[in-house]
């Protein structure tokens, strides 16, 4: 209930495109912001005028009382003592809303965002297709040359927004997928979590970050690890494939070549997939990637071999085939 709550936080600050009072937050919109760690921030806004801290109906304006003290005069409740906690503003934090959204939906890092103006980002190309992130609806409909200046041969475009209130059917025609903010993405374990089928199709109970292939989930995206405390570490696209073909070897020491020619990378070896960033020194969720891979894989260094003891004896659920010989092949 908590991460629901955390996400419904996010999207209406997202819509909403603007800081809130404190004040106004409701208590369960209250009880997530820890939760929401640095997804939500405080913020500075004019406090020349205030929402009433009495009956919270009113703006009115502020004065200094002559003693160091501030007060408003409120049309229903008259003068009103002003604290510095009733001027307390926070407000989404969009950067790491576009970073995170580029994440769940599995788009390359070296593509760029691209503001378009008046709440409206290219987040990248997911898979070919493009993808937009609207403030609203309603600013891409009205403005169909967005998706031309976006739109690339062979894919679809994405465009991603908040639910508005009244919407009838598709609002778009063909070779435009459009996502609900609220119902294809969530907020889960610090990050955001992209539902690839729409969610009548998903069980209440699903929860991605589920361990069902030793310490990762079904899709080798995330991973708990059996000396950790509990909190599953996301992955990229990139690293779940590593993850996957080295699982699907059962434990078995081979070479980089081998597990990157599963994986279906370029990459030289699969700790190429792990390094951390001069750009992400500090940052949690690169160095938790970095010390799962340490914690999970066992490199042989001047035999250039690579394992997975935890994989050992598993049954693999690899997107590949293997023929007679031995040697691997993409189905």
């Amino acid at each position: 209930m908590a991460a629901h709550d955390a996400w419904a936080l996010i999207c209406r600050l997202f819509a909403g495109g603007t800081p809130v009072l404190r004040t106004t937050l409701s208590p369960r919109d209250v009880a997530v912001l820890p939760v929401l760690g640095k997804a939500v921030k405080p913020t500075v806004v004019d406090q020349s005028f205030v929402l009433c801290p009495h009956c919270q109906q009113h703006r009115a304006q502020v004065w200094g009382d002559g003693r160091g003290g501030r007060r408003c005069r409120c049309p229903d409740c008259g003068p009103v003592t002003v604290e510095a906690a009733d001027g307390a503003t926070l407000a989404l934090d969009e950067d790491w809303l576009r970073q995170k959204m580029r994440l769940a939906l599995g788009i390359e890092s070296r593509d760029g965002i691209d503001d378009l103006g008046d709440g409206v980002w290219r987040l990248g190309d997911a898979r070919r297709s493009p993808v937009l992130l609207s403030r609203d609806l309603t600013r891409v409909l009205q403005e169909p040359a967005l998706l031309e200046r976006v739109r690339v041969a062979g894919g679809d475009v994405r465009v991603v927004t908040p639910r508005p209130r009244t919407t009838r059917g598709a609002p778009f025609g063909a070779g435009v997928e459009w996502l609900t903010l609220e119902e294809r993405f969530t907020f889960y374990g610090g990050g955001i979590t992209f539902f690839a089928a729409p969610p009548s199709t998903i069980p209440a109970t699903v929860d991605p970050a589920t361990p069902v292939n030793g310490p990762f989930s079904a899709d080798f995206k995330w991973a708990k690890l059996p000396d950790g405390d509990g909190t599953p570490i996301r992955f990229t696209d990139g690293q779940a494939k590593v993850f996957e073909a080295l699982w699907s070897l059962k434990g078995e020491a081979t070479t980089a070549e081998r597990i990157m020619q599963r994986a279906g990378l370029d990459s030289a070896k699969p700790s190429d997939l792990f390094k951390i960033k001069t750009k992400d020194k500090g940052k949690p969720e690169p160095e938790a990637q970095h010390a799962a891979y340490g914690a999970l894989v066992v490199t042989q260094r001047r035999a250039g071999l690579y394992s997975m003891p935890c994989a050992a004896g598993a049954l693999a659920s690899s997107p590949h085939q293997t023929s007679g010989k031995g040697e691997t092949f993409m189905a």
